[in-house]
């Protein structure tokens, strides 16, 4: 359909959630309609393989579709590289230099590193493979970077006075 896979990701115990997020390449957002067709292709894309006896998610399941939204998730190299001056959380399977954890502004990538600028040491360098999981952080740097491209369906804002 045209849109880049962010994450797929199954959710809960008791009460499972088969996660999609996805995004349009040109505009790194998912609108309402682009969420609803990519759940019903999804949805019937499952609903073939189920008939076919080639189920691959067994126990009832709830489908979400959604954009990764403003504070996404950082789940491919690129990532790294393209929201590069923004600040992540990102999360180590074995730490580097003693942490586990760093908050800090990414610094872009170097083949399959990932570069962090840490404000207590420094340049931080991480294998990608070593990454636990990352999302952006929320500051007003960026929101400013993800202003949406048209406002068009938004509610109007009124104003008193």
């Amino acid at each position: 359909m045209g849109f880049d896979l962010v994450r797929v990701k199954m959710l809960g115990g008791d009460d499972l959630t088969l996660q999609v997020m996805a995004e349009r390449p040109e505009t790194r957002q998912l609108n309402i309609d682009d969420c609803a067709a990519l759940s019903r292709r999804l949805s019937d894309m499952l609903d073939a393989l189920e008939e076919a006896g080639k189920d691959p998610i067994e126990e009832a399941y709830r489908l979400e579709v959604s954009s990764p939204g403003i504070d996404r998730p950082l789940t491919r190299i690129k990532d790294f590289s393209d929201w590069a001056g923004q600040q992540a959380r990102v999360n180590m399977v074995e730490a580097v230099n003693g942490r586990k954890q760093y908050k800090a502004l990414l610094a872009g990538t170097n083949g399959e590193t990932i570069l962090l600028d840490d404000p207590k040491t420094g340049r931080v360098e991480i294998e990608f493979s070593n990454l636990h999981s990352a999302k952006l952080v929320l500051t007003d740097a960026l929101i400013s970077a993800t202003m949406p491209l048209s406002s068009d369906g938004a509610d109007e804002i009124e104003t008193e006075g």
